[in-house]
């Protein structure tokens, strides 16, 4: 049942810009690496575990909960999200598909664990008025990086101050081409933006029918559901970058064409701390 100690542990961390990817109240490889760095940042023994010293660091667990009413303007916000490229790139917005969606991601859950958290609730989509038990992930924003590092083997990213100092550990997707990861190698930040667009390249998805038979680009329109999600960080490498996705299930778990993918929420943190000619060092 939720919430259980690594519910409360995987909130705390992410407050703290310490990702687990999505808060679910189990403990795996994510919550592993991410309290392990969080453990390296407060000079811990670094252990992955929620030892008694550790849980004492993390802090009270008060305030954790809290709740959520449903709008009628969440529900306007609301778009259908196609199947096909051709029907995606003829929408003004790639918006979320369903209140459970909105939600999970607002409030950094994945939707099982929403719907666990309010079981009599209505899902997918409550009405407005609903009112909805939700972790309170409340956090200050990231101070201005001065450098950036992507773990390959430990599919991880870190982000570091102006002093030196660890502020940061998202889980994150790598290239499933090896021949694509600049492993040793120290890309700089070009460009970066909220909500962008996309451009759907059918050479990039030769492994897609619809692609073939499409056989031109085509402009994605901005929203959490576009291919690149709510936030791009363009790289000096063409067609490198560190970006959003509107599956963060998968992050980590599934491989991508060559760029570095974020929890839409954890790349929405990354994207106001950077700057131009960032470095992003690719480590092992």
């Amino acid at each position: 049942m939720l919430p259980n100690a690594n519910f409360f542990a995987q909130v705390l961390l992410d407050r703290e810009h310490f990702s687990p990817g999505g808060i679910d109240g189990r403990w795996g490889r994510k919550s592993e690496n991410a309290l392990a760095a969080w453990q390296k940042k407060h000079r811990l023994p670094i252990t992955g575990t929620l030892d008694d010293a550790t849980r004492a660091a993390l802090g009270n667990t008060n305030g954790i909960l809290t709740s959520y009413t449903i709008t009628a303007a969440d529900h306007a916000a609301l778009t259908p999200y196609p199947s096909s490229w051709l029907a995606r790139s003829q929408q003004e917005r790639m918006g979320f598909a369903s209140i459970e969606e909105m939600l999970a991601e607002k409030f950094h859950l994945y939707r099982a664990t929403l719907r666990q958290l309010n079981p009599a609730a209505p899902w997918p989509n409550p009405p407005a008025g609903v009112i909805l038990t939700v972790p309170s992930i409340t956090s200050r924003p990231l101070p201005e990086l001065s450098r950036i590092e992507i773990r390959l083997e430990q599919r991880s990213l870190r982000a570091y101050d102006k002093q030196g100092q660890l502020v940061a550990h998202f889980p994150c997707s790598i290239a499933a081409d090896k021949a694509k990861r600049p492993v040793h190698e120290t890309l700089r930040v070009t460009v970066w933006a909220e909500n962008p667009e996309y451009t759907f390249d059918p050479e990039l998805f030769s492994e897609d029918p619809e692609a073939a038979a499409i056989g031109k680009r085509l402009r994605i329109p901005p929203g959490p559901n576009n291919p690149v999600g709510v936030a791009w960080i363009g790289l000096d490498r063409p067609g490198y970058g560190i970006h959003g996705s509107p599956a963060p299930e998968d992050i980590s778990n599934t491989e991508s064409h060559g760029c570095f993918r974020l929890t839409n929420w954890d790349a929405r943190k990354l994207v106001h701390a950077v700057r131009n000619g960032l470095p992003v060092v690719v480590l092992p």
